[in-house]
């Protein structure tokens, strides 16, 4: 038997579908390109159209037919050489509706192998975010924003050609700078786009990751009950119906929290997650009536609660809401829980206001998601500026 390469991309469903799809498809082409069969194909992909639930998609690529068709007999890798991840708020772990708990980003990355994000965070701050490992790993990161795009609508932003160029940079046993450029001239006709690739070849740089980083946490673990230890025929335990809740100062009870699915969390869902300024709420109600998960709870003074386990951060409740910063969408990678912001403010309301107010100055404006139908307004990273101003000096010369 040869040797068997696997690269898995973790991706935000249909707002990432077709980036998925065009790297794992120019990883085996790529391959191709070099003698080694290959082939392409999505997981997880059941519903994506749902606000960006988690998915993923693969390339395998082998040294010889025989051991390409040994590991296309397995239902996905158990280990990969690379995973590329193109949504750094995914380093908190993913959970799909397709697959049971929380699932650590670097969860199928074998000891020595490469985690590739597309992040403007620094690579220890990433490191943190990940749940740790036993062994030690390396994670790259392309200097970008997440690429996302609108149903249907693809953002041609070189994210996928510059992800391609790394690869053949922590990986060149795969395929080479020169192969992938060759695959990205044929299928785009774009000589930049091949340009961004060397670009990114050249940058990239790999940070490794020792098993004493990252978060401690063990994810959400479950055992499947045996045949004989499974109850006598078809019964789902119903939810609880719920309870009041209670105001961690004064101990009143009131308003309504109900009880929610104790091992679905939809909040690995999210890129950005709803905050609330209480001091703004006209308790008008159209959060609690408008959101897709019912995710608000109401509080014994009848102000609306998100609850950060339920929510996957559509942001449904900041479009609806009439009173202007009441609610405001800010990028998940500012918080490490899903604590009750409703709580902390009754804690420390002047603590809680100045530190929501930071939020908001800094929130950059929404990626994707429910505010954006069509279209985008054209975005030009600063890497495509490099690759222009690279392909002018080839010129000039």
């Amino acid at each position: 038997m040869g040797r068997l390469y696997a690269v898995e991309i973790v991706y935000r469903g249909i707002f990432q579908k077709n980036l998925a799809k065009n790297i794992s498809r120019a990883i085996v082409l790529a391959a191709h390109k070099e003698g080694k069969p290959g082939i392409s194909f999505g997981r997880y992909g059941d519903s994506p159209e749902r606000n960006g639930i988690p998915a993923k998609a693969f390339a395998i690529v082998a040294t010889d037919e025989q051991t390409l068709e040994e590991g296309m007999a397995k239902y996905e890798p158990t280990q990969v050489d690379v995973s590329i991840c193109v949504d750094d708020t995914l380093f908190k772990g993913v959970e799909s509706w397709a697959w049971y708990g929380l699932q650590p980003i670097n969860k199928l990355v074998k000891p020595g192998g490469t985690l590739i994000v597309t992040s403007l965070e620094e690579p220890a701050a990433l490191a943190e975010m990940a749940h740790r490992k036993e062994a030690p790993y390396q994670l790259a990161v392309i200097k970008a924003q997440p690429s996302f795009s609108g149903l249907w609508v693809y953002k041609d932003d070189h994210t996928d050609v510059r992800i391609l160029g790394a690869i053949a940079r922590v990986c060149p046993e795969l395929f080479s700078l020169a192969s992938v450029q060759e695959v990205i001239r044929k299928d785009t006709k774009d000589e930049l786009k091949a340009t961004s690739a060397l670009r990114s070849f050249e940058r990239v740089t790999t940070y490794e990751v020792q098993p004493t980083q990252g978060n401690p946490e063990e994810p959400y673990k479950f055992e499947m009950p045996k045949w004989h230890e499974m109850r006598d025929g078809i019964a789902i335990p119903s939810i609880a119906p719920g309870h009041k809740m209670k105001d961690p100062i004064t101990g009143t009870e009131g308003g309504f929290q109900p009880a929610r699915n104790p091992t679905f969390k939809k909040y690995a869902t999210r890129t950005m997650r709803p905050v609330v300024d209480f001091d703004k709420c006209i308790k008008c109600t159209l959060c609690w009536l408008a959101c897709p998960d019912s995710c608000f709870d109401v509080t014994p003074e009848n102000l609306y609660d998100a609850n950060l386990e339920a929510c996957c951060g559509c942001g449904v409740c900041e479009a609806v809401c009439p009173e202007p910063n009441c609610v405001t969408m800010v990028n998940e990678t500012h918080f490490s829980d899903n604590s009750s912001q409703w709580q902390a403010y009754r804690k420390d309301a002047e603590g809680y206001k100045a530190n929501l107010a930071s939020l908001i100055a800094t929130r950059p404006e929404r990626s994707h998601g429910f505010r954006f139908r069509g279209q985008y307004e054209e975005q030009v990273p600063a890497i495509i500026q490099a690759a222009e101003a690279e392909q002018q000096k080839q010129t000039q010369a």
